[in-house]
Order: structure tokens, then sequence, then C-alpha cells
């Protein structure tokens, strides 16, 4: 029996520090116990994975929680089965298609007519890698909803934020940012071969200039906006990737994502700190990986670069026609 003690607990001492090292990779949890009783919240992509999480630690923290979802039997089932968790039945399902402007605006009039207040909005939902897709407008599907459905929200929700202030704005972006660049000849791909994995890049660059740019417009309202990279998670937002499809690399780099990959309830507790913690209160324009602030990639960075997307997605989304926006045509500060 002896012979084995040793084995075994080398054996154990290796998984114990495995585990380790994966809950530190993966960043751990919200470090904030902050609550948020009689708060709205607006998380768009809510009914699965990282966005679901999201909402659902927000409902555990007593917010009043409105899914944006565009499957609504799908938003319904998860509105449920958080209010069954959290035992907080201000937990609601509202229709969002982020690939449609008219259902953005729709979402927007709607939210600003039946609650007054919205204290957090979590731009969450996104696509990746998918195929050369287009959005009901027309508009290359990962620029049209990880970046211009939101930039369109956003905006149009401006003065109910405000009104709430102090409000906090949480985008999701990527780590793929990096390799991101913004080709304003050709931001659809109807030039040039389409690269799902260069537009989705592209679509996550945006999401962090349309932060800086929307915090320097926002200076001195109460409301602060940050980007974020939440780490790669377990979620279908993978879906076209073609990673899981494979036997071999399911095997060979299975360690590998056992070890980087989070949980959807880990890779929500970035979002998490970001709408809650009291110590974040006045940031604004910042980027975090994880829950750690960073700077980001030197084009995320340039000021011209961002208000020149700003200035092309007003007018593609056609914001200088709606009626839901104070930031609308306000100069920059000096």
């Amino acid at each position: 029996m002896n012979r084995y003690l040793l084995p075994l607990s080398v054996l154990g001492t290796a998984v114990g520090g495995a585990v380790l090292l994966r809950d530190y990779v993966a960043g751990g949890a919200c470090p904030s116990k902050a609550t948020i009783p009689g708060k709205t919240v607006i998380v768009t992509g809510a009914n699965t994975g990282i966005g679901k999480q999201t909402a659902l630690e927000l409902a555990r923290r007593g917010g009043n929680i409105i899914l944006a979802c565009r499957d609504m039997e799908k938003c319904e089932a998860a509105a449920k089965d958080i209010r069954g968790e959290t035992l907080n039945h201000r937990v609601r399902a509202r229709h969002l298609d982020l690939a449609s402007l008219k259902s953005v605006r729709e979402f927007a009039a709607k939210i600003t007519e039946e609650e007054g207040q919205v204290h957090i909005l979590v731009n969450n939902a996104a696509v990746m890698r998918c195929p050369h897709w287009t959005t009901e407008d027309g508009f290359e599907m990962q620029f049209g909803v990880n970046h211009l459905g939101h930039f369109l929200l956003t905006n149009l929700l401006l003065d109910t934020l405000k009104a709430s202030a102090p409000s906090r704005i949480i985008n999701l972006s990527s780590l793929a940012h990096v390799a991101g660049h913004i080709d304003f000849d050709d931001l659809n791909w109807e030039k040039r071969k389409y690269d799902t994995k260069a537009a989705y890049c592209q679509s996550k660059l945006a999401v962090i200039l349309f932060t800086k740019e929307l915090s320097r417009r926002l200076q001195g309202t109460g409301v602060t906006v940050n980007a974020l990279h939440p780490g790669v998670a377990r979620t279908e937002l993978g879906r076209h990737t073609g990673m899981h499809s494979s036997a071999f690399s399911s095997f060979t780099l299975g360690p590998i994502f056992w070890l980087l990959v989070k949980s959807p309830e880990l890779a929500a507790q970035p979002s998490t700190y970001l709408a809650v913690a009291e110590e974040l209160g006045g940031v604004s324009g910042k980027y975090f990986d994880g829950l750690k602030e960073k700077p980001p990639a030197p084009e995320a960075e340039d000021e011209e670069v961002a208000q020149r997307l700003w200035a092309e997605s007003a007018r593609l989304v056609g914001l200088e026609m709606s009626g839901g926006s104070s930031v609308r045509g306000q100069p920059l500060p000096k």
C-alpha cells in the first residue's frame, strides 16, 4: 500500500496545481461585493453564454434586469432560469435584433417609453467568424452586429442613461482587436475577398474605438463607458470556427483548452466588475483584459481614427436623422 502513496501524492499535487493555475489564468471572480438594488440593467445577447451569466450575476445583486435578445423563445427561457435561480422576479425578456436597425430603434423607443431610467447597459451580443452574411440593412454581419447595432442602440439610449446618472456602459470587445484594422474604403467587405477572421478583428477594434470616442463625448455627464476582453469562453460564439469539429484538434488541444478557455460563469466576471465596482465609478474610456485595465492596440487609441469611425458609423445607421441622441453634433472637448 505504501508504494502507492508517493504516486498518488504526486498526482494529487499535479491536479491541484493545474486547477490553481487554471483559476489564475482565468482571472478569478469579481472582487467587488457591491449590490445594485433597483437599478435598471440591459444586457444584449443574454439568452446564453457570457450574456446570460452576466445578467444572472447582476440579478443576484438586486438589479432590474432586461434581457435583450433576437430569439424570444430562448430569451424567455433564460429569464425564467435567472428568476428561478436568483429569486429576483424583476428579470424580463425583450426582443432586439442587432442585425436590424429597425429592430434597434423599436427596442430603444420601447425602453425609453416604459423604463424611464437605465443605469447599466452591457453591449454583450456578438457574432464571430460567420460566413459572408449581411444584415437586414446590407452591412457585413460582424461589423453590423458587433459594432453598428450597438453603436445605434447606445446613442438612442444616451438621454435616458444621462438622466439616470451615475450610469455605466460596458462594451464587450476581444483581444482579437490587436489584429484588426479599420479599412474605411471597404468597411463592409464589398471590394475585397472576404476574410471572416479579419472581419471579426475589425469589428472588435471598432468597439474599442467607439468606446474611446464616446467617453470623450460623455465627459462631465456622469455616464462612463469602458471596453473589455472577457477571455476565451466555452460559449456558442465559437460555433463557426470549426475548432470543436475536429477529433484531432479536440484530442491534441484539449488540455490547452481546459487551461485557457473559461466557463461562461468566469467569463462574465469582468462585465460584472465593470458594472458594479464602486472603485470604477469615475473610470471611463479604458480597456480591460479580464479584471485588469491594460492598454489596447495602438490603432485603438488613435483619436483621429476614432472620430472618423464615429462619423462614418453615424452616417451608415442614419443617426443624424434620429431623435434619440443628444450626443449628435456635440463638439469634442478641447
